[in-house]
């Protein structure tokens, strides 16, 4: 359950943060790791993260002052704190400040994965209710504006992409059928509109490159499926 994802680890414990740095990344995510509240706000700034896991206690900026800052730019990554108290009251602060889960030291490694498991798939199933706007890995696909955003860059998307897209996004890793989806896109599925079909799905590959983890694989004789690799 990693489809791509980038988390910023903010831990000033450095044997700590080389474990979860480590772990994680065995696991498949890719890992920014920070040892200060104000690295992880400059990390923030300039990574495309997906989820952050903030120490409580930390130089420069504790773990709450962070997720607020984190907040203010945005309002739906998931946080999640990591911290040695478990008073009530710090975990409702937590909570104030807009923090997802809570997870206090001492935790083991496999707790800790479910937590993040089970935050991005709150957050991926949150941002596919809305079915103009779509997590695809690293991309982000906005079907009313026809863009497919990753980082800083941006493809304009034709019509027809975007509703081939749209309808791969939709039913993110299952299999679409071929004759569906060109009887939905195209109207027929007669022999043209299958070839131009296939030279649309070519374009949104590439398109897709930028990120090596996205990949829309054709199922022979059968249809395609939108997926990530594990």
């Amino acid at each position: 359950m990693n489809l791509g994802i980038k988390l910023l680890v903010a831990e000033d414990d450095p044997n700590l943060g080389t474990i979860l740095k480590a772990y994680l990344t065995q696991k498949g995510y890719t890992v920014v790791w920070v040892k200060d509240g104000g690295e992880a706000l400059s990390a923030f700034d300039n990574e495309d993260v997906d989820a952050c896991l903030l120490d409580v206690m930390m130089p420069v900026k504790d773990g709450f002052a962070v997720a607020k800052e984190i907040r203010r730019i945005d309002k739906k990554v998931p946080i999640l704190f990591l911290t040695a108290k478990n008073l009530e009251a710090d975990k409702l602060k937590g909570f104030e400040v807009g923090a997802d889960d809570y997870i206090t030291k001492p935790f083991s490694m496999e707790e800790l994965l479910a937590r993040i498991n089970a935050t991005m798939r709150r957050s991926l199933s949150e941002d596919r209710i809305d079915k103009n706007v779509f997590r695809i890995g690293s991309f982000t696909f906005d079907y009313v504006h026809q863009t497919l955003t990753i980082g800083d860059k941006s493809q304009r998307l034709t019509a027809k992409e975007c509703d081939l897209l749209r309808m791969f996004a939709i039913n993110f890793g299952q299999l679409v059928d071929r004759n569906t989806t060109l009887q939905r896109v195209w109207g027929d599925d007669s022999y043209f509109a299958a070839r131009s079909m296939d030279v649309y799905i070519t374009k949104l590959r590439k398109y897709l490159k930028a990120d090596p983890t996205v990949e829309i694989v054709n199922v022979h004789g059968v249809g395609f499926k939108l997926t990530t690799k594990e």
